[in-house]
């Protein structure tokens, strides 16, 4: 190692604070993409964004090296600066804030005589929840006017401190969990976390740039995506279609029922997907087409409601409980350590059990005391909590065993589990208002933190980096990510109107947060007890597909890959044809050439990935530039 060279792990305070003003840089541009033109960047892990910010990176560290080796980052510099966008990535854009926005703008906006909501639940609203005066949001959904009007700054600041706090809490909770739970899913099970292969080749391999095969994969997808933008912007340049839907073609019973079904052409996906283990590939499209059969023969026998839905959320559950249990031993070795009954076994990591322990009840106990402060009743919350972290636990389970680069999730949320189990008269107005406000944090866990948390934990390990460092990065990206969120929203509502020039749907997403609402305490409902039964249906199916996978060596049928797809709305609704392309790929290059040819092949795949992202980044930041909609950018579901 030359002299002047530092070591590849370590991680300079300078890092630190690139990476924060890389978190601002990629909430802002995360959010405007969203809202502006609805490009979705949060759709499919890794996010594009997080891959574009480390490509500019290396670019950036190639002519620093020729400087300085010691003005150049390390690789665990790089790797840290990505992780940092990649935690701000969960918070900011369409998956997330939008959402959130939409609960906190829109019940004084839109209430009227009509649906009634200011008797209804204004009086469960506390007033620093969110601002109440309608004419000081005229100008949020209108447009033409400033956040930094005196008067709408002092509005908004207290609910975007109090809401960046209950995010800083709740992640905190959800990162202590995963910091518990990291010795036994990397050590212990020896997960193989798929989905961070490309930051760490990008990285730490010194031949990844160099590599024939990856420019192959990289020009391929690249012209794909470049020939869109030109089209975009030249329309007499013809264009790559970016997916076709079927479902029109079916016009007569019972193959109407059908449902939504789309070949999207995304290259992307077919990178990602070659790092997915077969079975779980085979089980995403399978399980996609069986949900197909299902409402076909549904339709056929005249069954109104296969409760696709509710078969799913148990399903969803039984993964999070598998995870539990196999952990088991883990966590009472844990628990024996914290209450000092059983010496510390890793006397090197940053943290003890003990303290973990209490930072997991601490952060816990700050969003307890948020939503007990907001008006929800202490059993609720207790309940909310643990089907939050049931979700968290399956979502990050698998994509750290399998790694899906898609996990959506629609109408499958605690809110809904709570109704359908509970009852609404059970639950209460006041608690059914501020779990409304709640609803983001699970309305469709694209970029739900726990998975990628975790990931990032796994990055920190791989690289060899401080762990202080790792979690001082991240827990920062999260603080300093919530506020440059909001300040992102608001700028742009309050420039653009959320109603006026916003393509994306910031304005209108409080309906699907408060419409339910209005209907549960306008018209009572008890327990559900048909939809429990289905649930326990999916719960039961998931414990049988674990079984025979566990007695049966050749079953190839996995329990992930059916909650990926099972749902009416969710899983591989956009991508099951390039997964099931990549698993055909795979599946061929394995039986007829074998492990040697499938490891060469792996920068080709890579750089599918990398073509794809890097122009679509590029093609977003001429869009903002110009101020021109261009759906090669990802504008809209498509990538």
């Amino acid at each position: 190692m030359k002299a002047a060279e530092r070591p590849p792990n370590l991680v300079s305070k300078k890092a630190i604070l690139v990476g924060l003003f890389l978190v601002v840089i990629n909430a802002y541009w995360v959010g405007i993409a969203s809202e502006l033109w609805y490009a979705v960047y949060t759709l499919v892990s890794p996010f594009s964004n997080a891959i574009f910010t480390l490509a500019v990176l290396l670019g950036i560290n190639l002519v620093l090296r020729r400087i300085s080796l010691r003005l150049a980052f390390t690789p665990a510099e790089l790797l840290l600066m990505y992780v940092m966008v990649t935690m701000v990535s969960t918070i900011s854009g369409h998956a997330m804030m939008a959402i959130l926005m939409g609960a906190l703008a829109q019940p004084f906006w839109f209430a009227s005589p009509e649906n009634e909501w200011q008797q209804l639940f204004w009086r469960y609203i506390p007033s620093w929840l969110t601002v109440h005066d309608t004419e000081l949001l005229r100008g949020y959904f209108e447009g033409e006017s400033s956040i930094y009007l005196p008067e709408h700054l002092r509005a908004w600041l207290v609910p975007v401190m109090v809401w960046s706090g209950f995010i800083l809490a709740l992640y905190g909770s959800l990162l202590c969990i995963g910091l518990i739970l990291r010795k036994q899913w990397m050590e212990h099970e020896k997960l193989t976390f798929p989905l961070i292969q490309l930051p760490m080749q990008m990285t730490t391999n010194r031949t990844f740039f160099t590599t024939r095969v990856m420019w192959i994969g990289f020009a391929i997808a690249a012209f794909v995506r470049i020939t869109n933008g030109l089209h975009d912007l030249f329309p007499a340049v013809p264009g790559f279609p970016a997916n076709y839907r079927l479902d029109p073609f079916f016009t007569d019973r019972p193959w109407n029922a059908i449902g939504y079904t789309s070949l999207s052409f995304n290259l992307a996906i077919v990178g990602l997907t070659f790092f997915m283990p077969l079975d779980l590939a085979f089980s995403c499209w399978f399980f996609f087409w069986l949900t197909r059969f299902e409402r076909i023969v549904a339709s056929m026998v005249g069954w109104q409601n296969l409760h696709l839905n509710e078969r799913a959320a148990g399903a969803w559950v039984g993964i999070a409980l598998l995870a539990v249990w196999m952990a088991r031993r883990h966590l009472m070795r844990v628990l024996r350590q914290a209450v000092g009954m059983m010496r510390e076994e890793d006397p090197d990591q940053i943290f003890s059990y003990r303290t973990l322990m209490l930072f997991t009840m601490l952060s816990i106990g700050l969003v307890v005391a948020f939503c007990y402060a907001a008006g929800m009743s202490l059993w609720v919350i207790a309940v909310f909590y643990l089907l939050f972290l049931a979700f968290a636990l399956a979502i990050g389970r698998v994509r750290a065993e399998l790694g899906p680069p898609y996990h959506e999730v629609i109408g499958i949320n605690p809110r809904q589990m709570m109704v359908d189990i509970l009852g609404t008269r059970r639950i209460g107005p006041a608690n059914l208002t501020i779990i409304t406000f709640l609803y983001a944090f699970n309305r469709c866990n694209r970029s739900h933190p726990m998975p990628n948390q975790i990931e990032s934990l796994r990055i920190g390990e791989r690289s060899g980096m401080s762990d202080r460092r790792l979690l001082s990065g991240m827990v920062l990206a999260i603080g300093v990510g919530a506020v440059a969120t909001f300040w992102t929203y608001l700028q742009v509502a309050y420039k653009y109107g959320a109603l006026a020039r916003c393509r994306g749907y910031l304005g209108n997403f409080g309906w699907e947060s408060f419409n339910p609402l209005q209907s549960w305490l306008q018209y009572p409902t008890a327990t559900n007890g048909t939809a429990i039964v289905f649930m326990l249906g999916g719960l039961a199916f998931v414990f049988f597909l674990q079984a025979m996978r566990t007695w049966v060596l050749w079953w190839p049928l996995h329990a992930s890959g059916y909650v990926l797809s099972g749902a009416s709305w969710g899983g591989m609704i956009y991508f099951w044809f390039p997964v099931m392309v990549s698993w055909l790929i795979k599946f061929l290059i394995l039986k007829f050439s074998g492990w040697q040819t499938y490891r060469k092949m792996t920068p080709f795949f890579l750089g599918l990935v990398l073509g794809d992202y890097i122009p679509r980044s590029i093609l977003s930041l001429i869009s903002l530039l110009l101020n021109v909609y261009m759906p090669s950018s990802g504008a809209g579901h498509t990538l």
